[in-house]
Parts: structure tokens; sequence; C-alpha cells
């Protein structure tokens, strides 16, 4: 029994030696959770109690404004203000079937004065908001740049001018109004409405237009529904079908951009295949060729400088907001709760909460999260066409790393699993292709070299931080080839019979691939990559160039085939013109359509054509096939990605989708790498000196005090809303000084003018607004001093002082010849 003991302790005492000198290996993991549980909560109310009660941690869906409005309302709450959505009605604008009034560009034009922006923003909104007239809101990062443009529209409440117009416009077309109601060719002119009903804000929206429309004389059919119906209704019919005229929108930000070159064309142009028609070939499609060329002038960078790029986007603006096919209303602050208990919550610009960033940092005591959603499943998943839906996409953020992102407070591009250095001298530079460089060529279904003595604008090259896919697989320079080989076949312009065409993601496509010059790999994780793309910003030639793929080249192969072969479609517009199901790679019989293609690969022996010139090994081919194979028969789905967390299941039943913490190999991000995203300081405007009475006869300086904020914009315009002047001005140790000269101040009405000031940071691209109103006289006789003070918070200041000077203005009428006295500078303190 002795020496029995003798040898066990002699053993664990080897074993303990050898675990001091050759320690466990564990896997790396990038996240400080080990489980996030999303259920659908479709009742914001409910799911604001779960919160508050811990059986929620956070919850992914806006919580109405009435409901925390007091310190007992924020019991075990964190609440946190965010920006990102915003709301637009969609006009049907064809003129193909039965007379359709929104054919008219006036008519459409029209609807922005029987929509009271105030109204939404004020009632429907609580206040948490602003109006918009484009695209751009607030805190869009190019608004500053044209709020000539917006400021320039003045679009106010005013049914009885939005009346004249349709009157007029449709009595040209040859309608007649008869017992009150519009007509054409004897019929009633019948408008239909698709409402949101899901969303309370979009309800009342599509109950106010429709009583609008009403009242004008138009039958009025409301046809009530949610995404899912909207995307068969709108998105999914022929606009020439008419089975909708006005549809309620709502858009919301998965990130934020410094140099937005997508949204523009998102929202008013036809080639980005967002509008009406979607670019799908047998539909009757909106056509607007000025606005494809500027916006696609945007997209690719075909600019020199910023003011030639903003000049383009208040072209674009114009001509979008001219068109009013899609009608912009108002931007929400939105207001998102959080259990007091978790921590590492980030609150980014645009995405706000449910930021990919908040789930990869946020940290519990548990080490786990349940997260409500609004809903579950909506769209479909699938890397190409699909994750369109801003709650699908919440969650794939983060089961998919991109090589690189947008900064979440300044927008700007970061390296995150690539790193690059450029080569380029201006949009005119010629930078030598090297002689091996090679492109896809659709004709020959080859990669072909590249034409000697080849030259590009720009040349990047990509260092790429390869791990592990969640099958287990490694990523490698294959994975990066096909995903460069499918944006270029799948890029390619349409063909006869060409099915490697879809009507939505190859508009995109294209312009990125007629940019490509070609690319060379150098070894096994570095290529480089030539483009005929420029833009003023390096990192911005980056993102356009860039290469990386967040699916293994098997999944992509596997599923263009079962597009080719007819069984389902990338996009939704395809799927409805092909009536097939559009490709849902959680759904398990999408899957197993994924699955058996694989296993018929692996048997074959199937090398893709994209990949025989650089792999010869068979046994790669028939490992990776076999990986995916195993991922799909034992999770049900064909989610297989690199990011920190993986999908473990979903549950159509329960309303629930489960993501683990990807623990397996190398995963190459710590955790709390984004700690530094938890605490951020905004700009903010502390106070503001200026008279209620400026003297045109001589100079004004208006001294500003500030924090955590770098420049100040202004803008002056007078009672009219013509702008007279704008300037910058640089903040220095807190404080700046507007100067407003004699001129600037004679161009001014004798009425309110209204001076608008943003103070901004280079390091958070979210100003802070003051706005208020002065007058002006033209000689030095001044108006009783009254001291006003104004109360301010960072969304949308009111300025109370305004009736007041209206007020002063009308006494000191009566007395100005008896009162002779200097106008009291005052301070404005701001809360």
């Amino acid at each position: 029994m002795v020496l029995e003991e003798l040898i066990k302790f002699k053993l664990l005492f080897v074993i303990a030696v050898l675990l001091f000198v050759f320690p466990p290996s564990f896997a790396d993991k990038g996240t400080l959770v080990d489980e996030i549980k999303f259920i659908q909560y479709l009742d914001e109310n409910t799911a604001l109690q779960e919160v508050r009660n811990g059986n929620l941690d956070l919850y992914y869906f806006r919580v109405p404004s009435d409901r925390l409005e007091d310190f007992d309302s924020r019991k075990n709450l964190q609440v946190f203000e965010s920006t990102g959505s915003y709301y637009s009605i969609l006009a049907n604008p064809t003129d193909s079937g039965k007379f359709n009034p929104f054919s008219i560009k006036e008519v459409r034009f029209a609807l922005n004065y029987i929509i009271d922006r105030n109204l939404i923003v004020n009632e429907l909104l609580g206040g948490f908001g602003s109006t918009m007239v484009s695209n751009y809101g607030i805190f869009s990062a190019d608004y500053l740049g044209i709020l000539d443009v917006t400021e320039s529209f003045q679009f106010t409440y005013n049914p009885v001018l939005a009346e004249q117009i349709i009157t007029e416009q449709l009595e040209k077309s040859g309608a007649k109004k008869i017992d009150g109601i519009w007509n054409f060719n004897n019929d009633p002119i019948e408008i239909t409405i698709f409402i949101r009903s899901d969303d309370p804000v979009r309800k009342s929206i599509g109950e106010i237009i429709s009583s609008e429309l009403e009242s004008f004389g138009f039958i009025v059919k409301k046809d009530f529904g949610d995404l899912n119906k909207a995307y068969v209704i709108v998105y999914g019919s022929d606009p020439s079908e008419q089975k909708w005229n006005l549809y309620t929108e709502a858009w919301s930000s998965t990130g934020f951009s410094r140099y937005d070159s997508i949204s523009l064309a998102q929202m008013y142009a036809p080639w980005f295949s967002n509008m009406p028609g979607n670019n799908t070939p047998s539909y009757w499609n909106y056509q607007n060729e000025f606005l494809d060329t500027v916006t696609q002038n945007i997209y690719s960078g075909n600019f020199e400088t910023s003011d030639e790029r903003t000049l383009l986007i208040k072209d674009a603006t114009k001509e979008g907001v001219n068109e009013s096919v899609r009608i912009f209303l108002a931007s929400k602050v939105d207001q998102y709760v959080a259990n007091e208990s978790v921590t590492g919550i980030i609150n980014a610009l645009g995405a706000g909460v449910p930021s990919r960033f908040t789930p990869i940092n946020a940290g519990s005591e548990d080490d786990s999260l349940v997260i409500g959603v609004k809903q579950i499943y909506q769209g479909a998943w699938n890397p190409v066409a699909g994750l369109g839906d801003i709650y699908s996409n919440q969650i794939w953020t983060i089961l998919s790393d991109p090589g690189m992102y947008g900064h979440p407070f300044t927008g700007e591009i970061q390296p995150l699993r690539t790193t690059w250095t450029i080569e380029t001298n201006g949009l005119h530079s010629s930078v030598p292709v090297h002689d091996d460089s090679i492109l896809w060529d659709t004709e020959t279904q080859r990669w072909e070299k590249v034409e000697t003595d080849s030259t590009a604008t720009s040349k990047v090259t990509f260092d790429l931080n390869f791990s592990q896919w969640h099958n287990g697989e490694t990523m490698d320079m294959n994975d990066v080839l096909y995903s460069i080989y499918f944006l270029s076949e799948w890029g390619s312009e349409k063909g006869v019979n060409d099915k490697t065409y879809d009507s939505s993601f190859s508009p995109q496509a294209v312009q990125n691939v007629n940019s490509l010059i070609g690319f060379r790999i150098v070894d096994a994780d570095t290529i480089e990559v030539y483009t005929d793309y420029w833009h003023f910003d390096k990192n911005q030639i980056a993102s356009w160039a860039g290469v990386w793929s967040t699916t293994p080249w098997e999944i992509m192969a596997a599923m263009e085939k079962s597009v080719i072969d007819g069984k389902v479609a990338f996009s939704r517009s395809d799927a409805t013109t092909k009536n097939v199901s559009w490709l849902s790679l959680i759904i398990p019989q999408d899957a197993k359509i994924i699955q058996h293609i694989l296993e018929d690969y692996k048997i074959n022996k199937h090398t893709p054509a994209a990949l025989d010139k650089f792999e010869t090994n068979i046994q790669y081919f028939e490992d990776r096939y076999q990986q995916s194979i195993d991922w799909i028969v034992e999770n049900d789905h064909a989610i297989i990605s690199n990011g920190p967390f993986y999908l473990d299941r979903y549950s159509p039943e329960s309303r629930t989708i489960v993501v683990k913490s990807f623990d397996y190999g190398d995963y190459p991000l710590e955790p709390g790498k984004w700690s530094d995203f938890e605490h951020i300081a905004f700009p903010k405007i502390t106070s503001i000196e200026i008279d209620e009475l400026l003297s045109s006869d001589s100079d004004t300086k208006i001294p500003i005090i500030t924090t955590d904020s770098s420049e100040i914009y202004y803008f002056i315009s007078n009672s009219r809303g013509v702008m007279i002047s704008e300037g910058k001005v640089i903040v220095d140790n807190n404080k700046s000084i507007i100067s407003l000269d004699e001129q600037t101040l004679s161009n001014l009405n004798t009425g309110a003018n209204t001076l608008k000031v943003f103070a901004v940071s280079d390091d958070v691209l979210r100003p802070f607004e003051y706005s208020t109103s002065f007058l002006v006289s033209d000689t030095l006789t001044a108006l009783p001093s009254v001291e006003i003070t104004t109360s301010l918070s960072e969304s949308n200041q009111n300025d109370y002082s305004f009736l007041l000077i209206i007020i002063i203005l009308v006494l000191g009428a009566a007395i100005i010849f008896v009162i002779k006295a200097k106008t009291q500078r005052e301070k404005k303190p701001l809360t």
C-alpha cells in the first residue's frame, strides 16, 4: 500500500511539473459573457417592466418617453438616449395602369405641406426628435454642409397650399371633382395607404395623412400590416399593379459613417434598387438619370475635394426632395433601457445601444445576457442580399467580424481584422499594376492576367488577420479569392439569360467591379488590390478596395449553386419575380438545400473554377465540405462566420435566438477591446451672449462658451428663411466669438431673424444645436431691455424669447420716439 501511494504521489508530482512548464492552451474568446439569448417582446411596456424586474438585461427597441418621465419610472434602470431612427413616406410614382395622382411630381411634392412635421415631433414623439426635410438628419455627418439646401425648402404645415397645388395638377390632367370626390374618366380616384400597424407612431402618421387626403376629396383605403406584409405588398409587388400608393416607412442605422456614400443613392436613386420597382426587370421602375449619375459619382468617389463632394450631395438632395418619391418627416431620439446591473454598454452614434459593440463589450454577474427584441425574425438571413432588416442585422453583426469598421463616434474607417498601406497621388494618379496581377473574366470563367503596363489610381496592400470559422476550419486566402470572384461574377453587366445576376445585389456590385483593375496575392495573408478609386481620406480608399470574407467559400459556393439552379433567390425582389423562396440560412429547409449541395460537391470531388488555379489538394476541399456539412447537421442552420459569437440555435416556436461566445482556436480580439467607447464626452454650448436688438450701423460680436468642442458653425437667416450668412470659428480654451459685420447685418430684415449655432467636436460627430431669434435696426434707437432666460437641451432647443421679442417690437414702435437707451447685453445660460 505504501508503495502504491508513493507511486501515485510521484505521478501527481510529475503531472504538476509538466503543467507548470507546459501550461495548458485554452482557446481565446473576445467577449465578456458566454451566452446571449434574444427573445421577442412586441409590447414595449411589457419589455420595460421585464428590464426593470431583471428578467431582461436590455431591450433593443425604443421605449415610449412618457414611461420614463420621472425618477420612480427609472428605478433599477439605465436609460440611454440615442439617434439614428427616422420616419418617411414612400410614394408610388407609377404612371402605368389606372390613373395615379402620385405619378405627378407636383402632387407628390404637395404632400410636404399636408404633413405637420412639428406635430409628429412634439406630439407623436413627445418632443424626442427633430423635423427632417431630406435623408440627412441633424446628427448626420454631412448635415451642416448642406444646411442651406434643406433650410431653403421651408416646409410648413399648409393644407390650403397643398390642396391648391393638387387641384391645379389634377384638373390639368383631366380629373374632375364630382360631388366633392375626385374622379378620372368618371371613376373615383382611390388611394391605398399601407400603414404599419406594428408601430404606433407610423400608425398615427398614416391615419393623419389619410384624414387629410379624404378632406381633399380622395377615397382612401387603409391597408394595415407589419414588415413581412410590407415586403410582399410594397417592396415585392409591381408598382404598376398599384397595390399601394403611399407607405409609412421607418429607418434605423446599424452604424455611423464620416463620409456617407450610400444613403443618398439608397433613398433617392433608382440604380441602388431601393426605389419603387427595385430594378426588377419585369416591373415598372422609377427612373431618374440625374439622380443616378450624381449619386454614382458620390458612391464611386468621382470628386477631388471635400467641397466638390458637398456640391454633389447638395445637387442630389435638391433633386431628391423635389422629386418627393421618398419624403422624410422626422428623426427620433430613441430611449433604450438596460437593467442597472449590466456593465459595458456602448451607446454608439447611429446604431445606439443595439450596436455590435454593446453585446461584445457588455458584462453581467452570471456571464450571460437576455436581450429583448421587437422582432426575432423578419426578412431573410443571407450575406448577399438578405439581412436588410434591423432586427436580423443587429444579431448578425456580432456573429461576423468585418475586415475594418467605422468608429462609432467619428465614423472614421479603422482596421479590425485587416491592416493596409496605400499608394496613390490623387484622383488622376497613375500607379503601375504588377505584371502578375489577375482579374476574373466572366467570358472565359477563368482568372486572367491584366494587360501589360496597366495602371490604377490607387494601390492598397492588405495584411489579413485570419482565424477559425465557427465550424472549426481555418480561414485562408481561398475565402478571400472566392469573395472577389463572386463580386466580379455577380457584379457584371446583365447579359441574355444571365443566371448570375440579382436585381438588388448586382447593380450595386457593378460599381465596385468597374473600378477594380486587378489584384495580386503576395503571400498566405497578404494581397495587393489595384483600383481606379480615390478619396481625399485615404482610409476611404481602403474601405472601397477592401477584401475580406465573413462566410466560408464553400457556403458561398453552395448558395450560388442553389440560386443558379432556381431553388431560391438571394434577394426579396428576385424571389418574388421567380416565385421561389428568399434564401435564409437560418431556416432548416434552406440549410438542408445547402447541405445537399455540399454533399454532392464532396462525392464528386468538385473544385470551384475560382479556386482550382490556387488549390490542388483534393483533401482540402473534402475537409471543407465535410466540416460545413457536419455543422448544418448538428445545428440545423447554415450560419457560419468568424465573429466573437456563433449562432447556437433559432427557435421559431419560442421566438428566441441564442448565440454563444466563440472560444475555439485563436480568436484574435481580446475581451474589453471596446471599453474606451463606454464613456464619451459630447460637445456642448454652455452660454451665448447676444443682444435682443442688433444695429446694422456697427459690427457685432457674439461670445460663446462651450465644453468638449473644437469648432462652432453658425447660420443666419432672415424672416423669410433665406440664408444670409454662415461661417465657422475655432474654439480656443472653451471660448469662441462670432463676428457679424455691418454688411451682413444690413442684409437682414427688420423683422425676426434666426441664428443657429452648432458646437462640434473632432472626437464626436454629434453637434450641439442652439437657435435664437433677434431683431435688426437701421438706427441707434434701441428697444427697452428685457431679461430673457432660455432653457436648452441637447436635442432640439426651443427659443422661448421669440414671442417676447414680438411684444417688445410692438411696444417699442409706440414709444420709440421718447425712449432712447442702450441695449443691455445679457448672458443666456444653457441647461
